[in-house]
C-alpha cells in the first residue's frame, strides 16, 4: 500500500510541477498506447486539479485523441487494407463495417461510456467504417464524459468503490443517462 501511495502522491506532483500540458499529453497518449491506464490517469489529474477541473481536462485531451485515431484511420484507403485480404473475408469485413457505420447515435454513445470499452477499436472501426465525423464526434462526446467522470469519481480507492453499492447505482445512472442524452441529440439532430 506504501508503494502505491508513493506513486500517486509522485505522479500527482509531476503532474502539477509539469503543468496542464504533462496531464493533458497522458490522457492523449493513453487514445494511441491503449496499454496505458486511461483510469489511473484520469485519477491522477482529477487528483491534481480537483474533481470537476480534472474530469474537464481528461475529457476534452481524451476526445482530441480519439478524434486523432479516427481521422488517422477514416483516411487509410480500402485499396491499401483489401491487397492482403482474400475475396471471402473482404465481403465479411465490409459487411462488418457497414453494420457498424450504421450503429445508432445513442448505442455508441453507451457502449463509448463503459468503462472498459476498448476505445482504441471504437476510433479504428469508426474510422474504416467511414462513419459521419458529426455522429462520432457527438457520440464521443457523450460517451467519453461519463467514462471519463466514472473512472475519476472511482479515483484511488477503485476496488472499495465497486463493492459499494452507491458507487454501482452512480455507475449505473451514469450509462442511462448517456442513453438518454444521445437518444434526445440523435432524434433533435436526426442522426442514426
Amino acid at each position: 500500500m506504501e508503494i502505491i501511495n508513493e506513486f500517486v502522491l509522485h505522479s500527482t506532483n509531476l503532474i502539477i510541477n509539469g503543468g496542464l500540458i504533462i496531464g493533458i499529453i497522458f490522457i492523449i497518449l493513453e487514445s494511441f498506447l491503449p496499454i496505458l491506464p486511461l483510469g489511473v490517469m484520469v485519477a491522477l489529474i482529477a487528483n491534481a486539479y480537483g474533481l470537476f477541473l480534472g474530469i474537464i481536462i481528461s475529457w476534452l485531451a481524451n476526445c482530441i485523441g480519439c478524434y486523432f485515431i479516427y481521422l488517422i484511420f477514416y483516411h487509410i484507403s480500402e485499396k491499401n487494407t483489401d491487397k492482403f485480404l482474400s475475396k471471402k473475408l473482404q465481403i465479411k469485413i465490409k459487411k462488418g463495417k457497414e453494420k457498424f457505420k450504421n450503429i445508432s447515435l445513442s448505442t455508441l454513445s453507451a457502449i463509448i461510456a463503459l468503462p472498459f470499452t476498448p476505445s482504441f477499436l471504437i476510433n479504428i472501426l469508426s474510422g474504416l467504417s467511414k462513419m459521419s465525423r458529426q455522429k462520432f464526434l457527438i457520440s464521443i462526446g457523450i460517451g467519453k464524459f461519463f467514462m471519463i467522470s466514472f473512472w475519476a469519481y472511482i479515483g484511488k480507492n477503485f476496488i472499495q468503490s465497486i463493492s459499494d453499492i452507491k458507487t454501482l447505482i452512480t455507475i449505473s445512472l451514469m450509462i442511462i443517462i448517456t442513453y438518454i442524452i444521445s437518444k434526445i441529440v440523435s432524434k433533435k439532430m436526426n442522426i442514426e
